[in-house]
């Protein structure tokens, strides 16, 4: 069985960087060394990697990073640190009265 990834990555700037990769230590790697000139984490190196799941189905894998990938930092944060039950209330958009 092959295993897909998704993860997050602290850049320099203090902003997430999320992907999904089906060998995490390569392209964990690939980021740090700076293998693509073009990629949003080039000029923000040094990266951590700071969070990362696995999944058994690259389609739900991929589902999952693009629903992340829309999250505000706080709700990354919560993710991040294990705060579980924090999700559903980032969810929650205040509106303006």
């Amino acid at each position: 069985m092959k295993l897909s990834y998704v993860y997050i990555l602290l850049c320099s700037d203090n902003t997430y960087y999320v992907g999904v990769t089906s060998n995490l230590e390569k392209r964990i790697e690939e980021h740090i060394l700076g293998k693509h000139y073009e990629s949003y984490t080039y000029s923000r190196r040094p990266l951590e990697l700071v969070y990362y799941t696995t999944f058994t189905d690259i389609v739900i894998a991929i589902e999952y990073e693009k629903k992340i990938k829309k999250w505000s930092k706080q709700k990354k944060l919560a993710l991040i640190e294990g705060r579980y039950d924090d999700l559903p209330n980032l969810s929650k958009k205040e509106f303006k009265k």
